[in-house]
């Protein structure tokens, strides 16, 4: 923006607080229904979050996005946005700029490219609408009054009669996530959900940590369960714990002191397996048929530090069935998690009690939204949080 005078800002019919998934998706829909729009990014480019993920070719949707796929401390909130804005609704935008896309596995599309061609659509699609985007700006104040809010930003002063938030949460500090959000929510006499780091690498300490040392890049399917939830997927050891999907996903349900369980044999009943193996390889010793199952360093110090390993055949059916409760319900002891220096996502937000499910607006200050990572509404990994995005956008854009 130029630098307008005090006594004359640019006025717009709204402004949008972050250029992020959220963000952008917002700016489109209300511009494309002919609403001027401008969009403060403080970062010197919009989408950094989209550029990043998916391992550089966004996982922008899960066809399988559903509300039991999130979660909030009201489970109902998502339903009515992404009832109404779905994922073949995106994947038809997609297609509309023809990207190239493909399925990994368990309903999660990525691009076959680039995920810049993600940030792409979103700035074709907001030029198209004539959004204008601001980068590299920072909003200095945030003023309300009759005529609606008044933002001093480093560019300038603008007005519009609706602000959106979208400015996400406090995952990956290093790309200028902060709290911004949640600290003008609570000016705005809203209510903010405890935050706390979601989807996740989880720390070690003590023996725990001491049994996995020199393990750091070996990865077993595993089944991780807490809390009632389970997912089935890779764990990955590293330096300072465990990560890969299913730990990711499971620390989304986890809090310390939380009594975690894994699966190591997921796909086996494991007594059975052991008897089998018993029958089959009476000499075998048992650390030699656990490296089957299992990667073999992560076998041979299971048996180095927990189980004692002697040929199959001086074990007893009752000794057998021991160790197989034990690898069917392994404890994890977490002490804690990475944090939102490498979490994807942040867990709580905006309590959505206080907002429209319908439109994403505040009930309690007339012409103020929040949408996206910002809101207490969490997905789980694989793409689910990026159709929030896109159906809370859409909700709030097309409201606006």
């Amino acid at each position: 923006m130029a630098e307008p005078s005090a006594a004359q800002p640019q006025r717009f019919d709204a402004i949008v607080i972050g250029g992020g998934a959220a963000g952008l998706m917002c700016a489109l829909a209300a511009g494309r229904r002919g609403r001027r729009v401008l969009v403060i990014e403080h970062a010197n480019r919009v989408g950094k979050k989209i550029l990043m993920s998916g391992g550089g070719r966004c996982n922008f949707t899960n066809l399988g996005a559903s509300p039991a796929n999130y979660l909030s401390a009201n489970p109902h909130y998502c339903k009515s946005a992404l009832a109404r804005y779905t994922p073949a609704d995106f994947v038809a935008l997609v297609e509309r700029h023809r990207i190239a896309y493909h399925e990994k596995e368990l309903g999660q599309l990525f691009c076959d490219d680039s995920s810049k061609q993600i940030v792409r659509l979103l700035l074709d699609e907001c030029e198209a609408g004539g959004v204008r985007i601001e980068t590299g700006c920072s909003v200095v104040s945030v003023d309300h009054g009759e005529g609606g809010f008044r933002l001093a930003t480093t560019r300038g002063t603008a007005t519009a009669p609706a602000l959106v938030v979208a400015s996400g949460g406090l995952s990956i500090p290093s790309m200028g996530a902060s709290g911004f959000g949640y600290e003008l929510a609570r000016r705005f006499g809203h209510s903010v959900l405890p935050t706390r780091a979601g989807l996740v690498p989880l720390t070690l300490s003590g023996k725990p940590l001491e049994r996995l040392a020199g393990l750091s890049g070996v990865s077993l399917p595993i089944e991780a369960r807490c809390n009632g939830a389970r997912f089935r997927n890779f764990l990955l050891v590293t330096h300072r714990g465990v990560s890969g999907p299913a730990i990711l996903q499971i620390s989304s349900y986890w809090n310390p002191g939380d009594d975690l369980r894994l699966d190591l044999l997921p796909d086996r009943d494991a007594f059975d397996w052991l008897r089998q193996q018993q029958a089959a390889r009476p000499a075998a010793e048992f650390r030699t048929v656990l490296a089957d199952a299992l990667p073999k360093r992560y076998a041979q110090r299971l048996c180095e530090t927990v189980f004692a390993s002697r040929p199959m055949r001086q074990y007893r059916d009752a000794e057998l069935r021991a160790i197989a409760a034990q690898l069917a319900d392994w404890p994890l002891v977490a002490n804690g998690t990475e944090g939102y220096r490498t979490a994807e996502v942040t867990l709580g937000g905006v309590d959505t009690n206080e907002l429209s499910s319908s439109t994403m607006q505040s009930k309690r200050v007339p012409g103020l939204y929040f949408i996206g990572e910002v809101v207490d509404v969490t997905g789980w990994l694989g793409g689910y949080n990026f159709q929030w995005a896109w159906a809370s956008g859409q909700a709030c854009g097309n409201a606006i």
